[in-house]
């Protein structure tokens, strides 16, 4: 057996014990759960919602900066039509799926491929920092939830992203990186000022996230003050962790995980698992809803056609 066939069986394995393990732990404390959503008013989820596809928003408009500046810029909606129906990728085991999803649809605007792969792989890297770098402010919440040393390691790559975001660095590392999978140079370099406008569209996009999950936790009765940085800020950092875990699809579980530690020292055991289930619920539907829009659009340009694109 080849070793790409290894890497496909064991994240199979791996994304149906996590979706067992997931599905275990809901039903067995159903009765309590059913009785805790049911208490989420209409508004509440209305409004939880909106900042989930608010942050979706964000995330289109430090993408689309980012492909602007290496030499080609989209008007926002034929960038949500590459984005939003590239992003399902996600879903499958294997953040790569997004990125070569993405670029086969961007072709059909006449972007080169390498173009947009690099683009992508970028977004997938900066957004993870940016969520660090915001959940950095939920650490010691993880600190006394147990395994200390464990989460200090989290310092590593946000004092890492640091060095690697200067655009010298940047620059000298994609350049590298094309040459080693043997492809032609960006024709420009990535400016300072797009670095800078696309971590501070992805910081707003971890923070209008966050408090999708703070909304929920306000309506089932936790407290304003005392939930609000576990939230917000704990859904970064568990989140752009479950992003770097390749594995696991969309960070399946581990988000999960790591927000529920977070939110246990405020919150009943069955809201907490209330509260993670409904984020995962609604941040899954408003990817779908921005796909159902993005693919809309490409299809009714012709986008989803193939094209020779290098």
């Amino acid at each position: 057996m080849t070793r790409a066939r290894v890497l496909t069986v064991a994240r199979i394995v791996l994304f149906a014990l996590v979706l067992v393990a997931v599905v275990y732990t809901i039903a067995s404390n159903w009765s309590t759960v059913r009785h805790d959503l049911g208490r989420v008013p209409p508004s509440a989820l209305a409004l939880s919602s909106a900042l989930a596809l608010l942050g979706l928003v964000f995330t289109l408009l430090g993408w689309r900066a980012l492909l602007a500046d290496l030499g080609s810029p989209l008007h926002i909606a034929p960038a949500s039509g590459v984005l939003f129906v590239g992003q399902l990728g996600k879903y499958l085991p294997g953040s790569v799926w997004t990125v070569v999803a993405q670029a086969e649809v961007a072709a059909g605007l006449g972007v080169p491929r390498a173009r947009s792969t690099v683009v992508g792989l970028l977004s997938v890297l900066m957004s993870a920092m940016a969520g660090l770098a915001v959940g950095l402010v939920a650490l010691p919440g993880l600190l006394s939830a147990g395994g200390g040393p464990v989460y200090l390691l989290l310092l590593v790559p946000a004092v890492a992203g640091v060095v690697v975001l200067h655009p010298r660095v940047l620059n000298r590392l994609i350049d590298r990186a094309l040459r080693l999978v043997r492809r032609p140079g960006l024709e420009q370099p990535l400016s300072g000022r797009a670095i800078v406008v696309t971590m501070g569209f992805f910081v707003l996009a971890w923070l209008a996230l966050g408090l999708h999950v703070w909304v929920l936790v306000r309506s089932l009765g936790g407290d304003a003050s005392a939930t609000l940085l576990p939230s917000v800020f704990g859904y970064a950092l568990a989140a752009s962790l479950g992003m770097l875990a390749l594995l696991l699809p969309a960070g399946l579980g581990l988000r999960e995980f790591l927000l529920g530690l977070l939110l246990v020292d405020q919150l009943p055991h069955s809201v907490v698992l209330s509260v993670v289930f409904l984020s995962r619920f609604i941040v899954t539907l408003a990817d779908v809803a921005a796909a159902a829009v993005g693919w809309g659009y490409a299809r009714s340009h012709r986008l989803l056609t193939p094209r020779r694109v290098s």
